[in-house]
């Protein structure tokens, strides 16, 4: 028993190794059960799913719900991080008060690299489906295999240096968003102003880093499942969701606590208009990738490239095309406009769940016809594995908001964010 206490003890601090810094006048006073009751359910679900889909009846499925999950979480990650870099670089007053929420959230990769097991073990599977480029004898002529586009590409289609690539990612991200955290908690212990000017040269660049290395991650975990389709525009296609995800995952969660009773008087309907106008934006600029992806795609006609989207036209996805169309953009566009809507909590709240699922569904319309090409489908896999990871997600970083004051309290700009008026 005590062993198992210092491991979980050990797995804990490797998630946050900073000791805990409590603050009196900005303290998370919901009950540990909390983040607990999410921690072991998302770990349950998690390891049901595992243990169930690796099973030879459902193995094919898993490693695509799984997939899909851990890129859903991994995106709102990444999004949180680009809010922190963004917020450092252009020295954004308004959001200071709320800042504390996506920089709990952007320190997740050490246990999203954790999560990704499953992920390299479908990769490395030699009758695993996830990508047709990991065929032995793929790149061969003299193969039954062999395939003359995919063979053009093995110099970067090939799973050792996939690996290194997603290992690269990985340490790029733990580094600066781990940077930002630990200064962060700093300042709030030393109340040094001077942090705040190292915090901005860590963004200065992080921020283009972050930015390289995200579109080359989603090139390499979603658009490389079918290597004979390309889109340049795709990494900011997968950055427009995630940077959406990231401000509906703060908005929810910023509601969450005040109906708990924490950040009142400190959050007002003045940030909430902000986070619901950055919402409604992106809503809008994630539209204008995807039409624009879509339209050069179909102007220039390339088999190569139309081929993904017939995939997602016909036998099925044709409906979940259209349901994307109207809950990612059309019903949230007219939800959002109205500016009574963007200032109050509930509403804003409401609209920010149903935006997060349609970023997982959006990620599922992206990856599942690979699978299944001839019918669109759900399966429970699809659900039991995104709300298993997503519940880790969500407990940890409870947990990790827990241990230290949920305000910079000490950032030079706190008082102004916390006079902050829309003009």
């Amino acid at each position: 028993m005590r062993d198992s206490l210092q491991g979980s003890s050990l797995f804990m601090k490797f998630i946050d190794p900073l000791a805990p810094t409590k603050s009196d006048q900005y303290p998370f006073t919901a009950s540990p059960k909390t983040y607990i009751v999410a921690l072991l359910a998302g770990l349950a679900t998690t390891i049901v799913s595992v243990f169930v889909g690796m099973s030879d009846l459902f193995l094919e499925q898993f490693y695509f719900s799984y997939l899909i999950g851990w890129t859903f979480c991994l995106s709102l990650a990444l999004g949180c991080l680009f809010i922190v870099l963004i917020k450092h670089l252009v020295r954004a007053e308004w959001i200071v008060a709320l800042r504390r929420i996506p920089e709990a959230a952007a320190v997740s990769f050490p246990l999203l690299a954790i999560l990704s097991i499953p992920v390299i073990l479908g990769l490395l599977d030699a009758h695993g489906p996830y990508h047709h480029w990991t065929v032995e004898g793929i790149a061969d002529p003299a193969s039954d295999h062999y395939d003359e586009i995919v063979a053009g590409k093995v110099a970067y289609l090939n799973i050792p240096f996939f690996l290194a690539r997603l290992a690269f990612y990985f340490l790029s991200w733990i580094f600066i968003s781990s940077r930002l955290w630990r200064l962060s908690i700093l300042q709030d212990v030393t109340g040094d102003p001077q942090i705040s000017v190292r915090l901005r040269h860590v963004s200065a660049w992080g921020l283009p880093l972050c930015a390289i290395t995200t579109a080359f991650a989603a090139f390499d975990v979603l658009m490389t499942l079918d290597p004979h389709w390309f889109s340049t525009i795709f990494g900011v296609y997968f950055f427009a969701g995630a940077f959406l995800s990231a401000f509906c995952f703060t908005a929810l969660t910023v509601a969450s606590l005040q109906r708990a009773g924490m950040l009142r008087g400190v959050v007002t309907r003045e940030h909430y208009h902000d986070l619901g106008k950055l919402m409604f934006g992106f809503v809008v600029f994630w539209a204008y990738i995807a039409f624009s992806q879509y339209m050069l795609i179909w102007y220039g006609g390339i088999p190569e490239e139309t081929a993904w989207f017939k995939y997602r036209l016909q036998h099925g996805w044709e409906t979940h095309s259209g349901v994307l169309l109207f809950g990612h953009f059309i019903l949230p566009f007219v939800i959002l406009l109205p500016r009574a809507i963007k200032r109050f909590a509930a509403p804003l709240a409401i609209i920010a769940v149903w935006l997060l699922i349609m970023q997982w569904f959006d990620i599922h319309w992206q990856a599942m016809p690979v699978l299944h090409k001839e019918q669109a489908q759900f399966h429970w896999l699809d659900l039991s594995c995104w709300i298993g990871l997503s519940a880790l997600f969500v407990g940890a970083f409870l947990w990790r908001l827990s241990r230290h004051s949920i305000v910079c309290e000490k950032d030079p700009h706190l008082e102004k964010s916390l006079r902050f008026e829309n003009v």
